[in-house]
């Protein structure tokens, strides 16, 4: 069976969804890459992503806005996930981990 591709995304891509990745990263069963919405992102989201992934997490709402306004062809028919992270930990940070696997735990 191929694995799940699972796209988790927030603004810069330095902190929530790099540290998501980081840690979902040698997961059995699924593939994972992160990105960020804003321009000064470590890794910037495009069409290429998108359209790759069968599973997107978001951090917040306003980053599947950013998503849906920006790529409306692209996520049609993506399941996408709001996980209502906000922007107040470091990469790698212990209760952002805590919050990412409570949080995606349903999901992976």
């Amino acid at each position: 069976m191929e694995p799940k591709k699972i796209l988790f995304v927030c603004s810069r891509n330095k902190w929530r969804s790099f540290t998501a990745e980081t840690i979902y990263r040698n997961t059995p069963g699924i593939n994972v890459k992160s990105a960020g919405t804003e321009d000064a992102a470590r890794i910037k989201i495009k069409s290429k992503l998108i359209l790759w992934a069968d599973m997107i997490f978001v951090m917040e709402k306003h980053h599947k806005e950013k998503l849906l306004y920006k790529f409306p062809e692209e996520m049609k028919g993506k399941d996408i996930v709001i996980l209502d992270i906000p922007d107040v930990y470091k990469y790698m940070d212990k209760e952002l981990i805590e919050e990412l696997e409570l949080s995606a735990a349903q999901y992976i």
